[in-house]
């Protein structure tokens, strides 16, 4: 399992902290906001990987391509696309996830769970992006055991995927409130940010 420092909202400085305590995979979910911090940043560009964990719109899909290492929020073909089309050919192919609505949430993005099979198959066919595994952000639940079975149904449909022969290996859930149930669950990154860094400052007006 892997720790995800998500940094959203938080300040290079921030950042710089985490990389000096050991820390190299960073999540933010605002492009403008990580692109600041990934310039401020360029001396640890090296070492460092930016996951773009937040929904990307087509239009930003050229900066993700080309400054993120990976995208655990891919919900549709056409973004697909466009991220694999804009990959730099000097660069690996960018690391990608599924986000599916596992919870089925209107107010969510992803793509449903029914449909994740279809989309997968499509996007592992791609020649710049690596198809990873799925993402999902599920509805909040109160006790360990509700928080548990959306993660678990996640995993199951990783299950199901590797079946028809994909062979991901990435469930990225959890996050500080869930974190036990997501880790009971199989997760292989745990996105956390308030639990290491604090209550988040306002998000920046600027961020998108």
């Amino acid at each position: 399992m892997h720790l995800l420092t998500v940094t959203k909202t938080f300040p290079g400085v921030s950042v710089r902290a985490a990389f000096d305590a050991g820390e190299r995979d960073f999540g933010e979910n605002y492009v403008q906001e990580a692109l600041g911090k990934i310039v401020e940043l360029a001396d640890l560009r090296r070492e460092v990987r930016w996951h773009l964990i937040g929904p990307l719109q087509s239009n930003k899909a050229r900066e993700v391509a080309t400054h993120f290492d990976w995208v655990h929020s891919v919900d549709r073909m056409k973004l697909a696309q466009r991220l694999s089309d804009l990959r730099p050919p000097e660069l690996p192919p960018l690391q990608v996830c599924l986000q599916v609505n596992i919870s089925g949430e209107d107010s969510k993005s992803g793509v449903a769970p029914e449909a994740a099979l279809t989309l997968a198959r499509a996007v592992a066919a791609l020649p710049r992006l690596k198809l990873r595994g799925l993402m999902a952000i599920p509805e909040p639940a109160g006790d360990l055991a509700a928080q548990r079975e959306p993660h678990r149904a996640l995993r199951k449909l990783l299950d199901a995927m590797n079946a028809e022969g994909l062979g991901l290996d990435t469930l990225s859930i959890g996050m500080s409130a869930d974190l036990e149930a997501a880790i009971a669950e199989g997760a292989t990154w745990v996105r956390i940010g308030s639990a290491i860094f604090g209550s988040r400052p306002a998000k920046p007006e600027a961020a998108s």
